[in-house]
């Protein structure tokens, strides 16, 4: 009976303790700027890849064509 009882004040201490509400509170915040932003990068993965694709390609291309001489 006395564990009992020590098991019921340790259960009602934890539950009464903030100690860590401020911690998950920020994980949770995290977790809503995280998880949306993580859809939007797995449903648009294609438009992405192609856009990151197009804008190397340009950057490549304009490379390619600078002038290679030494400036005045």
């Amino acid at each position: 009976m006395k564990r009992l009882a020590s098991l019921k004040s340790l259960l009602l201490r934890i539950h009464r303790s903030e100690q860590g509400a401020e911690g998950v509170e920020k994980l949770l915040i995290i977790g809503a700027i995280v998880l949306p932003l993580l859809a939007i990068l797995i449903l648009f993965r294609n438009v992405i890849s192609g856009w990151v694709t197009d804008a190397w390609d340009s950057v490549r291309s304009d490379a390619d064509t600078a002038p290679t001489g030494p400036t005045p």
